[in-house]
């Protein structure tokens, strides 16, 4: 397996990936994938990452901002997302583990996700490489007509921001 800088020509695994994630009902609000351009829109242009293995995206990780102020440059969203059938392999702890190294690099000080309670394998994977449970968004929205609580995690570097 080999992490390298996801490219427009990987939209349609992630893509792919994104939406076998949706069909599992723990991985995100929304419904459908958005198209290539509405994607690259809503996530940052730094630290975009597929997982491959020989040609195959078996996973990907990405960036959204948290806010256009200037003083939150350094907090970023994150989204990893493994294919069906690489899941369980720990293919999700190197790809975050990849991000979490990238971020810092690139002078991000706090990563955050956003994760349903019920999808535990996420929440431990997240727990395991240092983000921290910071509160429960209670309530958050309606998925399939059922209101959805929220994780809101977080992970602070130790390298960057320390001044």
């Amino acid at each position: 397996m080999v992490i390298v800088d996801m490219l427009p020509q990987h939209w349609a695994e992630v893509k792919q990936i994104y939406l076998d994630g949706i069909a599992t009902g723990q991985a995100t609000f929304n419904t459908d994938a958005p198209s290539w351009e509405e994607w690259d829109k809503s996530h940052l242009p730094t630290c975009r990452f597929v997982a491959l293995d020989g040609e195959k995206v078996c996973g990907w990780a990405a960036l959204s901002p948290v806010s256009s102020r200037c003083v939150y440059q350094g907090v970023a969203e994150e989204s990893v997302y493994i294919a069906q059938d690489c899941r369980g392999k720990g293919l999700g702890s190197q790809l975050l583990s990849h991000l979490i190294l990238e971020t810092e690099k690139a002078g991000f000080w706090t990563l955050q996700a956003g994760i349903f309670p019920e999808n535990e394998a996420s929440v431990k994977l997240h727990e395991k490489l240092g983000f921290r449970i910071v509160g429960t968004r209670e309530r958050l929205a309606k998925h399939y007509g059922v209101w959805r609580d929220v994780y809101l995690l977080e992970r602070r570097s130790t390298v960057v921001g320390m001044d």
